[in-house]
Parts: structure tokens; sequence; C-alpha cells
């Protein structure tokens, strides 16, 4: 029983961060008339004080002075850094310039992109089904690039930077409350310098746009850190596939905002290349649920093979001859890796 309620509340954990990352639109408008790099900033800035007292909450310190003495990790930290620096402030770009619809289209792509750079980057081998959604969202890309008459750049440079942003991530293999504060102490100092000097040529709107103002400017933290401690909450209790299938609801939410609340317009071949979109991404969560249940099975035949068998048959552990590689295992591991790439957030995982 105790089980279930915790799988339960980890569900809602993960609705409430991933429905939240896919209402943010509706937050940043309420900061006008302030620009989206100062936006950006002000997010900057307050996240990491957000952050930096959930930290002390918890008593999480340690990976402080292990951080700073590997330069590897240093190293990525600020390549995250980087990358998150442009999504943050392209996607409140494009929030407050009528581009919602396909902002979240570059979240719609996130796992297609993630995965064309685990075999770009990373060697990883991909199943014929993943094949298959990759080259449907390459075709949705121009179906989309031919409606637009151009790039969907919003799009792409959103995905791009969030895959980055996420393969940065995983190789750090950080929390997401530490690596958001890490993230954020990198960015502070830059940010700040960018807010005192907007204050002394008298162009900040902090304090120019009333005490009301101000603090939706200062809730840009709460924004950030909220959702994300959900999204912890939620990544200990379900399992890493309810996580994969959860992250569509952002987008999603988007998407509806999108079209529904800001009444942006969505001519026909716009729906056709969100049509192939989601085709591609129900082709990878079929394969992946596909995989996951065949993992599954596979595993608790082993188990029971391993249980019947003569003591004098179990395989020596400490021996040093390897076993032939088993097929279901290499595709296990792909499965686990192309789902564990689609769904890292926010801060990761998604971080909107």
């Amino acid at each position: 029983m105790e089980g279930k309620n915790e799988q339960r509340a980890g569900l809602l954990y993960g609705i409430g961060a991933y429905g939240m990352w896919g209402l943010v639109p509706l937050f940043w408008p309420l900061l006008k008339p302030s620009g989206a790099i100062e936006i950006l900033a002000h997010r900057m800035v307050w996240s990491l004080g957000v952050v930096a007292v959930a930290l002390l909450v918890v008593r999480r310190w340690a990976w402080i002075g292990e951080l700073v003495r590997d330069r590897r990790k240093l190293g990525l930290i600020s390549v995250a850094a980087a990358t998150i620096t442009v999504n943050w402030g392209l996607y409140i770009w494009a929030v407050n310039n009528g581009q919602v619809v396909e902002a979240s289209l570059g979240y719609f792509i996130n796992p297609l992109v993630t995965i064309a750079m685990g075999v770009l980057l990373l060697g990883e081998r991909l199943r014929p089904v993943q094949w298959a959604a990759v080259a449907t969202g390459l075709v949705a890309i121009l179906v989309l690039a031919i409606g637009y008459g151009k790039p969907p750049w919003v799009s792409l440079v959103l995905a791009f930077s969030f895959a980055t942003y996420g393969l940065a991530k995983k190789k750090v293999n950080m929390g997401g409350l530490e690596s958001l504060a890490a993230e954020t102490a990198v960015l502070f100092v830059p940010a700040l310098g960018f807010l005192l000097w907007l204050a002394a040529t008298g162009e900040s709107t902090f304090t120019s746009g009333g005490t009301g103002h101000g603090f939706l400017l200062a809730a840009t933290g709460i924004v950030t850190a909220v959702p994300l401690i959900c999204f912890g909450a939620a990544a200990v209790r379900v399992p890493l596939s309810t996580l994969g299938l959860l992250q569509y609801l952002a987008p999603v939410f988007q998407f509806g905002l999108g079209v529904l609340y800001f009444n942006e317009s969505m001519p026909p071949e716009r729906w056709a290349g969100f049509a192939l979109v989601w085709l591609a991404l129900s082709l990878l969560t079929w394969d992946a649920l596909r995989t996951a249940r065949r993992n599954r099975v596979l595993a608790l035949k082993l188990l029971a093979t391993a249980a019947a068998a003569p003591a004098s048959t179990v395989p020596d552990p400490t021996s040093t001859t390897s076993a032939p590689t088993d097929p279901a295992a290499t595709a296990a591991t792909t499965a686990t890796t192309a789902t564990t790439a689609t769904t890292q957030n926010p801060a990761q995982q998604k971080v909107t």
C-alpha cells in the first residue's frame, strides 16, 4: 500500500511539474514592458536565491567542493549554463512575441533531436522504429519550412539548445537542484551586472514599473524552482517510462494555449507539420514501451532460470570470462539510453 501511495504521489508531482512548465506562457506576458533579456537576467539572479534557500533547507552543500575541484564538471556546467541561457531567453522572447505555437514545436521535437544527437555524437544505435520516427520528424520540419517560407528557427534553436543542455547535464550527473544552483551561479555575475547597468542607464523596469511589477520579476525565481522541485520528487517515485510520457504534457499545454488562448494562426500546412511530429512521437513512445515490456519479460525469465538452476551451474561471479552479448540486453541498454535522453529535464528536463 505504501508503494502505491508513493507512486500516486510521484505521479501527482510529475503532472504538477510538467503542468506548470506547460502553463508558464501565461506568466511571461505579465512581465511586459520588460524585454526578454531583462526578464532572463532577473530569472538567473532570483533563481539562484530560491535554489540556495532550498539547498539550505535540505542541507545539501557537500557537492560544491567536489565540483570546484573537478575542472571537467565545471566545464560541462558552463556549457549547460550557456545553452540554457539561449533556451530560456529565446523561449521568453517567443512567448512575448506571439510565437507560442512555434515554441511548443521545439519541445515536441526535442526527443527526436536528442536521439539524433545520441547517434551522431555518442555512436548510439537505433532500432528501425526509432529511425522511422526520426525520418518522420525530418519530413515534418521540411513541411513546416515550406509552410512558413523558411525553416522554423525558433523551434530548431529551442530543440537543439535544450538537447545540448540535456547532454551536458547527463555527463555532469548531478541532482536537479544542485545542477541548477551551479548553472545559475555561473550566470549570476553577468546577469547581475546587466541589471545594474540597466538601472544605471535608467532603462530598468524593476523599480520604474511599480512594486507589483518588481514582485513579478522576483517571482521568476519561484517559477523556475518550484516545477524543478516537483520534478525531482516525481523522479524518485515513478518509473522512467512514466516520466517519459508525462514530458509531453508541457508542449501539449503550450500548443493549446497558443491556439486557443493566444489565438495564433494554424494554416493547413502547419497542422500537417504538427501531425507528422505527433506521428513520429507516437512511434517513438510505442517503441519505447514495447522495448521496456520485452526487457521486463526477459528479466523475469532470467530470474526464473537462475532460481531453477542447480547451484553448481550458476556462473562464478568472480570469473573473468566474458559472456556473449545478448541482443535483447543490447536493445535494453539502447532503449534505456534513448529513454533517459528524452526525459532529462528540466532542470530537465524542462526548464522553460
